[in-house]
């Protein structure tokens, strides 16, 4: 397995410090939401799907500490305002009646609909594709594989040859 973007390690998030790629591997260890938030909000995370899952470990780790999780969802909310999964992985943390298991299975099926994206999308792209990105779509974006990216990676995987530019 390549570099993670985040890892879960009991009770603690490590976040991987993309600010300090492409230079150096290192990661940032969240303990709390607040420190979490911080991550959100100081770009050590970043692409829509990887925040939600982050913000839902976030929640996680409050739970464990048997923290008030309104004060967790609000400093959660407030570190990236215009990132969708992070409402929506708040909002499916708010009903968890296992917040760590919620948060596992939020990053579990992340990985896997990226892959099966990934899967789909490398059956339409013909060998000798030029395909062209501008997003931030790959596996630091995610929970692992990618999404746009995913597809590219999927197929290339496959054996096909693809020009990015």
């Amino acid at each position: 397995m390549g570099v993670e973007t985040l890892r879960w390690a009991g009770g603690r998030l490590e976040l991987l410090d993309q600010r300090k790629l492409p230079e150096e591997i290192a990661y940032v260890t969240c303990r709390t939401a607040a420190e979490t938030a911080t991550a959100i909000r100081d770009m050590v995370v970043r692409g829509a799907p990887a925040i939600g899952c982050a913000a839902a470990f976030g929640i996680a780790m409050d739970a464990m500490r048997n923290a008030d999780l309104a004060v967790a969802h609000a400093v959660l909310a407030a570190s990236r305002p215009t990132a969708v999964n992070l409402f929506w992985a708040l909002e499916r943390m708010r009903s968890a009646a296992d917040p760590e298991a919620e948060a596992i299975a939020i990053f579990t099926e992340d990985l896997a609909a990226n892959r099966a994206m990934g899967a789909f999308g490398a059956e339409l792209i013909p060998d000798d594709a030029r395909i062209m990105t501008h997003c931030n779509a790959g596996a630091l974006a995610t929970a692992g594989h990618g999404t746009a990216l995913g597809v590219i990676r999927s197929a290339r995987d496959a054996g096909k040859h693809i020009s990015v530019i």
